[in-house]
């Protein structure tokens, strides 16, 4: 008879494959990161760039060594050019005469 802490499985909740970093999951934020960094270059760029950056980099399994993924080097390199295309342009919208309203 199986009372609380004594059930038929040894160990319901461990670790195999939801804290890997290894297969789908790198896959999945290396097509998450170029998800967001295209659409980085239509709205929200300032915010998706970053985004596009840490899946990137996060998928690429946090090193520079090693085997990368190329959906991992395309989010890295797109969210970083979002990324300061978007700053380049807030840098340029915030000045005087930008032809809005003068």
């Amino acid at each position: 008879m199986a009372s609380f802490g004594h059930g038929t499985r040894r160990h319901p909740r461990s670790r195999g494959r939801t804290w890997s970093r290894t297969g789908p999951d790198r896959a999945t934020l290396g097509i998450i990161g170029v998800i967001c960094a295209v659409a980085g270059f239509f709205v929200l760029g300032i915010i998706l760039g970053p985004v596009a950056i840490v899946c990137g980099w996060l998928a690429m399994g946090r090193t520079w060594s090693g085997s990368r993924p190329a959906t991992a080097v395309v989010a890295l390199v797109l969210g970083v050019i979002d990324t300061l295309l978007a700053i380049i342009w807030l840098s340029g919208a915030t000045t005087l005469g930008n032809g809005m309203l003068f």
